[in-house]
């Protein structure tokens, strides 16, 4: 059984961004008559809520042609050459570097890079999102979630329900990247609590064998509606199984 993926951008872009992917890691092979180029797919999130836009470089190589505003990302999986590479976040007004980390790339493998913290204690937290090992016959949509929350005091308990079923339900830590988990597709209630200076719940729609994240953004206690704790989502891709 073969997996087929399509890419999309966030949820409020227009289906033109379902050919994104194969439009770039096309143009990321050579000619028939060479060998191909192996290519993994990377997708950046920008969730520094006081950098008011960021940069991804590649082993020197910028990655990110535009800026990344709080909240926003490339809009879908790009390609980037295998290998050991080096990662490198930059405030994109002023150029200085502000995070830096390593990654083995592998062929045809998916990954996402999560830029978050605050006031001068950042990360790049990079992930390879696995999407090939999710089941194709169980009819079900899946979900992960990322805490980009900088609460260092207490982690939040994140719970994810869909039909009074939990299919998460645990403490976070800031930086937690969950896996991925089935669930049953239509609405599902999301709820991030630490029963003090964390408290933010949104119910989505999720459909049928498409594949999510939902970010878990914002400052607790902040006094600026824009970096108010939140739920927001994107999707990832859609699955779907063929002989």
């Amino acid at each position: 059984m073969k997996k087929l993926f399509s890419f999309l951008r966030l949820n409020i872009i227009p289906i033109a961004g379902i050919f994104l992917l194969v439009f770039v890691f096309s143009a990321c092979k050579k000619l028939d008559t060479q060998p191909e180029q192996p290519v993994a797919g990377l997708m950046a999130f920008n969730l520094v809520p006081d950098k008011v836009a960021v940069g991804v470089s590649i082993s020197g190589n910028i990655f990110t042609n535009s800026p990344l505003y709080y909240t926003n990302y490339t809009g879908g999986y790009r390609g980037v050459f295998t290998g050991n590479r080096n990662l490198e976040s930059y405030d994109y007004t002023s150029g200085e570097s502000f995070a830096t980390t390593s990654q083995l790339f592998k062929d045809s493998a998916y990954y996402s890079i999560f830029v978050m913290g605050a006031n001068g204690d950042y990360r790049n937290v990079v992930v390879e999102d696995n999407l090939d090992s999710l089941p194709t016959t169980t009819g079900e949509s899946f979900v992960r979630y990322v805490n980009a929350i900088p609460d260092s005091t207490q982690s939040p308990t994140v719970i994810i329900s869909s039909n009074g079923t939990d299919v998460f339900n645990s403490a976070a830590a800031f930086a937690t990247v969950s896996n991925f988990k089935g669930i049953t597709p239509g609405d599902i209630s999301i709820k991030v609590s630490n029963e003090s200076t964390i408290d933010a719940s949104r119910t989505i729609l999720v459909e049928k064998g498409k594949i999510y994240t939902v970010l878990l953004t914002g400052v607790p206690n902040s006094t600026d509606s824009t970096k108010a704790v939140e739920i927001k989502f994107i999707e990832n891709g859609e699955i779907a199984a063929t002989q």
